[in-house]
């Protein structure tokens, strides 16, 4: 307190100048119209300014938020053009209209948008991590997609985060084919360029020609038959000389990921279940 008082004791001619100051441009604004009318005008801009920034403070922070809403509207849109489209073909019995993608082949399943919430791309074993886990229905080996095409699989789940295993990670394995061919083989990325993969094991005498999509198989219970995965970009002979290696281009822009879908595959296993027990039943008779 004693320091205060020395204080202001010291430096009060300051404070006194000050309060004149104040004094003065308060009279001098209040009661002369002309400097009233600038002051007034000043202050509007400045004032103007300060709203006009912290509205765009505001909409810059609300983004995820604005884009989280949007992913989710599309996703109910896009079903329910699915399903309208699905109406249309049963009532005309013509389907060459419908043009097949990533939604048609998700419609019959339950999905779990989700954000991307960090996302690694310059290590051999790149890994995604998401805002969703177990308290979401987020299980391990589900499969993740974006609006574009397949992005991973679920590796690890909390109960409000998971990780994923995405195409661009060297223990990566998904197993696709080319659309619309049947010519299946196993997708892997050996690092280096961030948009393209490698699909091996296309047989030698598969038919196909660049540029053609390459989409997953549905043999296995992860993702269903028909997502797209990429484009065929160029052909190789594989080491071994008895089969092609398909470069791909990817899909998915991982550089600017930030919303996804985790598929729940509970009725893909479900699927796979009933094949395997079909195939073992058959296995028994003929023995």
């Amino acid at each position: 307190m004693r320091n205060l008082i020395e204080f202001l004791a010291k430096h009060h001619h300051w404070f006194v100048f000050i309060l004149l100051e104040a004094i003065s441009f308060t009279l001098l604004f209040r009661y002369n119209s002309y400097q009233n009318s600038v002051w007034f005008s000043s202050a509007n801009v400045v004032t103007g300014k300060v709203y006009e920034w912290s509205s765009q403070l505001e909409k810059f922070f609300s983004l995820a938020t604005v884009n989280q809403h949007l992913t989710q509207r599309n996703l109910a849109l896009e079903q329910k053009v699915v399903e309208l489209s699905e109406k249309l073909t049963a009532v005309t019995k013509d389907s060459s209209y419908v043009k097949a993608d990533v939604t048609q082949q998700l419609s019959q399943f339950k999905q779990i948008p989700a954000k991307v919430v960090s996302n690694s791309l310059k290590d051999a074993n790149n890994l995604i991590t998401i805002d969703k886990g177990s308290v979401d229905g987020v299980r391990k080996d589900m499969g993740v997609v974006s609006g574009t095409g397949v992005v991973g699989i679920v590796y690890l789940v909390s109960s409000h985060y998971a990780v994923v295993i995405p195409l661009l990670n060297t223990k990566s394995n998904v197993s696709c084919k080319i659309e619309n061919r049947d010519y299946f083989g196993f997708l892997n990325w050996q690092g280096g360029s961030t948009d393209q993969a490698f699909l091996d094991d296309i047989p030698r005498h598969a038919r196909f020609k660049l540029h053609e999509n390459i989409v997953t198989s549905g043999y296995s219970s992860v993702f269903p038959p028909g997502i797209l995965v990429g484009k065929i970009l160029h052909v190789y002979n594989s080491p071994d000389g008895v089969s092609y290696r398909l470069c791909v281009q990817l899909a998915t822009d991982f550089a600017t990921l930030r919303d996804v879908s985790v598929i729940d595959n509970t009725l893909m296993k479900e699927r796979i279940e009933v094949m395997r027990a079909a195939r073992d039943s058959m296995e028994v008779k003929d023995n």
